[in-house]
């Protein structure tokens, strides 16, 4: 029978309008199977009568959007899935694959559009489902948004006040630049005059982003349609949608039952999404084994593609390494892995469900960055869906902004529209939510956090003013062991530039699990799957670790690193049989000052985290891997106490005469050339230097660079609208040194404004700091949950602690209570 609902209004786009359908009768809204089949509901369009499928056909009044949606049906849970097929050709429109009956498919249709929506029951009890479904009318009102010409700049910021100005003029920032240059996707003329007016340098690397995106789109088609596997470990050939990652993942889980286990993040996306991972280990089910968790995510941002792809073929990787490789094999044994291919997963759905256009329009959906969620956004454009709404892909919060790990701070937007907009506070978008929740109940010893683009292993923390912390040496020394297999740069986030509210910067602070991000591939937010997914992930040409291991090995680098005690910290003790212990720390951690759109600043707002791990006895002896009881926001930050004093100041003699004006450095290598050393202890120990120099009038313009004996470009100041520059390196090696000026601009070249003041001046190191030790509350509750056992547990990261009889012998009458 025809299934006919009635139809959500609002405005989107330009407008979104009601139409009125007939209403669906209840019983038309139930769909039942008797039997469960496990059989991928989206893969084709199944005859009436098939068995485990139920389906309505329905047509579309609108040009607009369809919504079919599925709930539990009676009060049994169980996992039914929902796709819509074009009733013509049989081709999928939208679909959904979570793991339990709470389903969204949505795409758009046109008017008169025959649809047919099948419902299947994939496993469990529930014999019933409730089905909606809703047409939403989209309808242009007023002048029709013109799309023009993206493209990608280089922005040079030498400078940490050049970094502060970019981060202020509120364009799109990709993760993709060093310490002296950002590349920045400019939307349109609007963004050129503001990066213009702003006096900022910049080049252009992709003129026509829109067409680079349009070619790769191609490419896509073009090698998928080759129908050869892949070299991935899944053999994948093509950009997954949403459904596709969520029935894989259940299929992982269904293939291997004792290995991986598939569940359902705690809270669903503000569209009702369920967020979907996998958890892949030996004897799965027995979470609370104490072994130590190995954590991998992709797409917090949604227009980040290859970010989910590294993560489900790292999933792939382990099942089929457990099972083929005694390598890996062992390291699976030895640790616990969880795999969340898509944070975002309303925003990821929006994009990749877009017309794939390449362009940076308001309503052009595909470049997304963002989430759903539109209550900070003006009240006349909080209507309407996220596939189609009146704010476009503005509207939303990034995700990877609204951490509570010096949230407030700079690098994140003040602003709905930004698209580095924070949120209204910490934690306030469920995607946050869940991360948090998994990785303080977890403990999670190890994170990657996987972006695109840039080609960067980047480590806490996020923001040069807070300092290193004091295990600087051993988290560089990881990330840049990644590093060295896929070929990125490895550098602390603030070298890229300023963040705050990132994941990392909230994990690792507080929970003291090793957290990274990678930002995947040099090209593209998505660029050719064969290039940023494939050749990313094994290693293979034109990736910078060709040859090397990619990401792969990269991964199985953290692996390794999970499974080594010395990188987390260690229980040992006694407990009987069916006996639960826990390790449990609650406290408050300041954010940063929080900055306000009117440039001011409030206090600080305390978050309050509650870190705990649980550990379920076997009886006898047990080894229980966790995090150190000292958080590293409170342990102090790294530095070294000075081996001399710093270098005497040394005066730069300008030579005679002034070179030809040159904007073409370092190609053009016309330029004044300054020799100096920078001296060793026992004479020096410099913690940086800062070479400056100075002229008369702000519109002359010399450009500064530092170069190290082997010729190589290690600092640079190259601003305009000044009339200094300062290039600084830190920790500079003891060698010998170049200054070059540069005569980029002159007012008059017939009477030239040459520069003067120039000074190397050095500064001492800048000695580590302590903080104080904090302990962990273990507890111990019999099989009644009765508490038996309490004591405080300082642990330090590589330290194995012996808890002891923790169960009987620091057990007190006095403790004796229900949990």
């Amino acid at each position: 029978m025809a299934l006919r609902a009635g139809v959500a209004t609002g405005v989107v786009g330009l407008a979104l309008v009601g139409v009125t359908v007939p209403a669906a009768t209840a019983e038309d809204r139930v769909v039942r199977a008797d039997q469960a089949v496990t059989r991928a509901c989206h893969a084709s369009l199944l005859p009436p009568g098939t068995a485990g499928v139920d389906r309505r056909e329905v047509t579309s009044d609108v040009d607009g959007l369809v919504q079919a949606r599925l709930a539990p049906g009676d009060g049994r849970e169980g996992d039914w899935d929902v796709a819509v097929f074009d009733e013509a050709d049989g081709a999928v429109v939208a679909a959904s694959a979570a793991l339990r009956s709470r389903e969204l498919a949505e795409s758009f249709v046109t008017k008169g559009q025959r649809l047919v929506v099948q419902a299947c029951r994939y496993a469990g009890p529930a014999r019933t489902a409730t089905l909606g479904v809703d047409f939403l009318a989209l309808t242009p009102r007023g002048t029709p948004t013109t799309v023009e010409r993206a493209e990608v700049v280089r922005v040079e910021t030498p400078r940490q006040e050049d970094k502060d100005a970019l981060l202020g003029l509120d364009l799109d920032l990709t993760e993709k630049g060093d310490a002296t240059g950002v590349e920045v996707v400019l939307a349109g003329d609007a963004d050129r005059a503001t990066l213009r007016d702003s006096g900022l340098k910049h080049t252009t690397v992709d003129p026509d982003l829109s067409r680079t995106s349009r070619d790769a789109a191609a490419r896509d088609r073009a090698y998928a349609a080759r129908g050869r596997a892949s070299g991935l470990p899944s053999g994948r050939t093509s950009y997954r949608h949403l459904y596709e990652y969520e029935y894989e993942l259940k299929e992982l889980a269904r293939g291997n039952p004792r290995l991986v286990r598939a569940f359902t993040l705690p809270e669903p996306t503000v569209e009702g999404r369920d967020v979907v991972a996998v958890e892949i280990a030996k004897d799965v089910d027995n979470a609370a084994d104490g072994k130590p968790v190995n954590l991998l995510m992709g797409v917090h941002h949604a227009r980040e593609w290859p970010a989910g792809e590294h993560a489900i073929e790292w999933a792939h990787e382990l099942v089929n390494g457990y099972h083929r490789d005694r390598s890996i094999r062992s390291q699976v044994v030895k640790t616990r892995n969880i795999v969340v291919p898509i944070v975002n997963a309303d925003g990821f759905s929006v994009s990749r469900e877009a017309e794939p256009n390449g362009d940076f329009a308001r309503f052009n959906y595909e470049m997304k960055r963002k989430n759903c969620r539109a209550d900070d956004s003006p009240p006349q454009l909080r209507t309407g869906v996220c596939k189609a709404n009146p704010g476009g892909r503005d509207r939303g919060t990034d995700p990877n902004r609204n951490y509570a790990g010096f949230w407030g701070g700079a690098g994140a937007g003040l602003t709905w529209s930004s698209e580095t907009f924070r949120g209204p506070e910490p934690f306030s978008e469920p995607e946050t939510r869940n991360i948090r929740s998994l990785v303080s109940s977890r403990a999670v010893t190890n994170l990657i956090t996987l972006h695109t683009y840039g080609n960067l292993v980047l480590r806490p923390p996020g923001v040069a003013a807070v300092r290193a912390p004091l295990e600087e040496p051993v988290v560089k020394a990881l990330a840049d062991r990644m590093a060295s297999r896929n070929g990125y740069d490895s550098i602390p986030s603030w070298g890229l530039y300023d963040t705050t509210g990132s994941t990392e910067d909230w994990s690792y602070w507080a929970t003291g699990g090793f957290g990274f991000t990678f930002e995947i591939n040099p090209a593209g937010f998505h660029p050719p799957y064969e290039d940023a997914v494939v050749a990313e992930y094994v290693g293979a040409a034109p990736a910078a670790g060709a040859g090397k291991g990619g990401n792969r090995a990269a991964f199985l680098d953290m692996l390794a690193n999970a499974a080594d005690p010395a990188a987390h910290s260690t229980l040992v003790g006694t407990a009987p049989h069916g006996y639960q212990l826990k390790v449990h720390k609650t406290f408050r951690t300041p954010t940063s000052p929080v900055r306000q759109a009117d440039g001011s600043t409030t206090p600080p707002i305390q978050v309050t985290d509650t870190v705990e791990s649980r550990y379920s006895s076997t009886g006898g002896r047990f080894t229980w891997a966790v995090n150190p009881s000292t958080r590293p926001y409170v342990a102090g930050r790294h530095g070294r106490d000075p081996q001399g004093p710093p270098q005497a100041a040394i005066t730069l003699a300008n030579p005679p005469g002034v070179p030809a004006e040159n904007t073409s450095f370092p190609g053009n290598p016309v330029a004044e050339r300054i020799p100096f050393t920078v001296q060793g202890p026992p004479a020096a120990d410099n913690g940086r230097f800062d070479v400056s120099v100075s002229w008369t009038s702000t519109r002359t313009d010399w450009d500064l660079f530092v170069l190290d004996a082997a010729g190589q470009v290690v600092a640079q100041s190259a601003n305009g609208g000044t009339n200094s520059e300062r290039a600084t390196l830190l920790d500079p090696p003891v060698g010998e040194y170049t200054a070059v000026l540069v005569n980029y601009d002159q007012v008059d070249p017939a009477d030239p404004d040459d520069w003067t003041g120039g000074v190397v001046e050095f500064a001492p190191p800048v000695p580590p700091t302590y903080g104080v030790a904090e302990a962990y509350t273990l507890t111990c509750a019999d099989r009644d949950g009765r508490l038996v056992g309490l004591t405080d547990v300082f642990v330090d990261r590589g330290e194995t602690v012996d808890v002891g009889d923790v169960c009987t012998d620091s057990a007190r009458a006095t403790k004796q209570r229900r949990r």
